[in-house]
């Protein structure tokens, strides 16, 4: 490699930063692609915008939204590029996205699965939304919280027991009505979608929750195995034949598409949390958090 070619300075202590979060090694790396996904260049005079832009999906509008802010990394929860590419065109929205970011020297990072894995992260975040709807009735009741799937490979050091999915035992039987309007609140959402057994006035939602099972994105798979001792199942998204089955097993099922189980994160989490570990060695830091970043369903009806 060219010796003159080299990663910003910047680009790298966001790099490390991030690896130091969420090791790479707690990721599922059967099936995802994380790290750094597109690297950028230091400029041979001056330096790169201390700037990093935190997005759940990067899409077209957000890689703009990054150029129009001068960012200089992108960290992206869900990887950009996931499977090989055969080509660089234009034809391609994905393709055009690495073309537009080459073009203004922006990097870009995906942690994904490995944010899901480790303790404090997403799935947790979600288990604490979840902790605050059994604490608004009863307070500083004890929670049993279990990982559903232990990471594929060994755990870096400080980061034991961690994996995927998380099945929560709460301290009390809890409203399901009183779960349900504190994910729309917390979400920020009008509507959720529920899936729930038929027949029978009891299966409303005033049914008492004491087992929750949870997993952030698309969870039906990781959560199969502690389904049967769940009361709740609360994910992305699931398929119309999983929740199914699920109902006619007893179960609710509570989804708030896809994205939307995620994306909260990085502003009450993510963000602080690198912009914590990035003030120590270099002032001037700002993280921000995309504003066209958004799930691509909606609920709409006609009026």
């Amino acid at each position: 490699m060219d010796p003159s070619l080299r990663s910003p300075p910047f680009t790298q202590r966001v790099v490390k930063a991030m690896r130091a979060l969420y090791p790479e090694e707690l990721a599922d790396r059967a099936w995802d692609n994380v790290g750094l996904l597109q690297e950028n260049i230091a400029p041979a005079e001056g330096s790169v915008p201390a700037r990093v832009l935190l997005t759940n999906d990067l899409t077209l509008r957000v890689a703009e939204e990054a150029i129009q802010k001068k960012a200089s990394v992108i960290i992206s929860y869900h990887p950009f590029i996931f499977r090989g590419l055969k080509s660089i065109t234009l034809n391609d929205p994905h393709q055009r996205i690495v073309l537009r970011l080459a073009q203004h020297n922006i990097a870009v990072y995906s942690p994904h699965t490995a944010a899901d894995a480790v303790l404090g992260g997403v799935n947790d975040w979600l288990v604490d939304i979840l902790k605050s709807a059994m604490y608004s009735n009863v307070p500083n009741v004890n929670t049993t919280v279990t990982v559903v799937q232990p990471a594929k490979g060994p755990a870096p050091a400080g980061f034991e027991g961690a994996g995927y999915g998380r099945l929560v035992r709460l301290g009390t039987d809890t409203e399901l009505d009183t779960i349900l309007k504190t994910y729309a609140a917390r979400l920020g959402m009008r509507h959720v979608l529920l899936a729930r057994p038929r027949g029978g006035s009891q299966r409303d939602i005033s049914s008492k929750i004491r087992t929750v099972a949870i997993c952030a994105g698309s969870g039906a798979d990781v959560l199969q195995s502690v389904t049967d001792q769940a009361d709740l199942i609360i994910t992305g998204e699931m398929s119309h034949h999983a929740a199914l089955r699920l109902t006619m097993l007893g179960k609710y099922v509570l989804t708030v598409f896809h994205s939307n189980s995620e994306r909260g994160f990085l502003r009450e989490v993510l963000q602080p949390q690198l912009l914590g570990v990035l003030e120590k060695e270099e002032k001037g830091v700002e993280v921000v958090v995309s504003e066209e970043d958004e799930d691509p369903f909606e609920i709409w009806g006609p009026e």
